[in-house]
């Protein structure tokens, strides 16, 4: 589970005070909100790319407000999917393991089975210049996935798609949900995606986090 207790985060003139959101274990919470009204920003700071200023995180009964984010076990799909151009496909859903020491043969096979599971392993030789919105997309989501984080941050992972592409990422996230027990913060505009994939709803504001009907 994810929980943010009295969290304030700061970055150059803008700020969050007071920020308290519950994820439950194997939950899939849903983030909404203005643009600029500091999504993102609260997102990083689970993921420990931002510094809280005061506030705590805890990942279950772990306290992880100060840990790297290698520490932390949280997989990370950015808004852009952040794909390294000059790896093929197999090394990048390898990375993350080999960067948290896993031997190259285990992470090679990690790699392998993931991208079965997303649908990719015909890609696995490819380079990400050429492949499809939706392709690269899956690509991301694998590399998130390939250490089996605790923890899942999703920054607006669809809002780059089509409309039948977008559907058949939801269609996708919702079937790894099953096999995959991470605690999921997910950012977006989109309503009817939020309601689709979302068992809690939040939206952010200057009052802090509040929960929405379904």
């Amino acid at each position: 589970m994810i929980e943010i207790r009295n969290l304030c985060v700061r970055a150059g003139d803008f700020r969050l005070d007071n920020v308290n959101l519950s994820v439950p274990e194997s939950g899939y919470t849903v983030l909404m909100g203005k643009t600029g009204c500091g999504k993102t920003t609260l997102l990083e700071c689970v993921c420990g790319l931002k510094r809280a200023h005061s506030g705590s995180i805890h990942f279950g009964t772990h306290d992880v407000t100060t840990l790297r984010p290698a520490e932390r076990g949280v997989g990370y799909v950015p808004q852009d999917g952040a794909v390294f151009s000059t790896m093929k496909v197999s090394d990048q859903l390898s990375f993350g393991p080999r960067m948290r020491g896993w031997e190259k043969s285990k992470a090679l096979s990690r790699a392998a089975e993931i991208a079965d599971e997303l649908g990719i392993g015909h890609l696995l030789q490819r380079f990400p210049e050429g492949l499809s919105g939706g392709e690269r997309q899956r690509v991301a989501l694998g590399r998130a996935l390939a250490c089996r984080p605790q923890v899942l941050c999703l920054d607006e992972p669809l809002s780059a798609l089509d409309d039948e592409t977008r559907d058949e990422i939801c269609d996708l996230i919702e079937n790894l949900r099953q096999n995959h027990p991470f605690a999921a913060l997910h950012i977006t505009h989109s309503r009817a995606e939020a309601e689709r994939l979302g068992d809690e709803i939040f939206l952010l504001n200057a009052d802090g986090c509040k929960l929405l009907e379904l």
